[in-house]
């Protein structure tokens, strides 16, 4: 019972998410919880501010960003703050905190010590591209940045080129045009593209395209390089077949990697193999690998 009663006397973390750009974007229980809690944890002291000053809030603000977060007491203070009755908010520069921001260790603890964390949803890049880009909303994948270092960064795209989703990245502006140039030779020119740029700002630019078209706007600066990116890129489409045929364009030959591991280890094996290798269904590969001279016995009972 004590304990109960103790809890109750906590306070509240609040996650708010603010305008990325128009101040207009605000909600009306942003602004209210903004300005009833104690204090305000942010990115950018000076960035929240202008912010504050705008809406006619006056209040404290903690920085809490990515290079101060995982410090060593830093949560830890906030935390007992929201223990003695303080309820407090945590936003980001711009946008829905934690999506790609910081904020994330800190609504764990906040978990884990049984402080009730409650969402204040509103303005979301993400979000906001795939409503006005229109490839696909109904199942997406969302990256957030992909890795600076280009070899990490085309093995991911590699890794993600048969996914039939909507995929959504983050990307900043001194490496998109790198970036799209690597997603038309992986995904191919033809695969359908778009670009959000400085969503809800003065020079807000959406642009839907074949990925090969978007390259070269970016090259004649039609998309000028400047402001926060959102990439949202078409699934791939093709039927099963279609996708084996397309493999088989590449480098990876199916039947002799198929016919190269099969004498050396188990049909069931040798298809998870490849498999892995390929992202290829692993009823289409049974089928190749029976056509190979492999008896149906042999497939049958097979497990995932």
């Amino acid at each position: 019972m004590s304990i109960v009663h103790h809890e109750k006397k906590w306070g509240k973390l609040y996650v708010v998410a603010t305008p990325m750009g128009n101040l207009e974007d605000i909600t009306l229980r942003a602004k209210k919880v903004l300005g009833e809690v104690t204090w305000i944890a942010c990115e950018d002291t000076r960035h929240s501010i202008r912010l504050l000053n705008a809406l006619d809030i006056q209040n404290k603000l903690i920085a809490l960003h990515a290079h101060n977060e995982n410090e060593a007491g830093v949560l830890e203070k906030i935390i007992s703050r929201i223990k003695l009755g303080e309820s407090g908010a945590i936003i980001s520069d711009a946008g829905t905190p934690l999506i790609s921001d910081p904020g994330l260790p800190l609504v764990r603890l906040a978990h884990q010590e049984g402080i009730q964390v409650i969402p204040v949803p509103g303005p979301s890049a993400l979000i906001a591209a795939l409503s006005a880009i229109g490839i696909g909303c109904d199942k997406f994948i969302f990256q957030g940045f992909l890795p600076v270092k280009s070899v990490q960064r085309q093995k991911m795209l590699q890794s993600m080129s048969k996914n039939s989703e909507t995929l959504v990245f983050y990307e900043a502006p001194h490496r998109v045009e790198e970036v799209i140039s690597e997603m038309a030779n992986i995904f191919g020119p033809t695969r359908i593209g778009g670009i959000a740029r400085e969503i809800t700002k003065l020079y807000e630019q959406i642009v839907v395209k074949p990925l090969g078209e978007l390259e070269a706007d970016i090259q004649t600066k039609s998309i000028p390089l400047q402001g926060e990116f959102v990439l949202v890129i078409s699934g791939n489409k093709l039927k099963p077949q279609e996708v084996i045929e397309e493999q088989q364009t590449l480098s990876i030959d199916l039947d002799q990697l198929l016919g190269a591991l099969i004498p050396e280890t188990s049909l069931k094996k040798a298809v998870k193999i490849v498999k892995e290798i390929t992202g290829l269904p692993k009823n289409l590969l049974y089928d190749r690998a029976i056509k190979l001279g492999q008896g149906p016995a042999e497939v049958e009972g097979e497990e995932e």
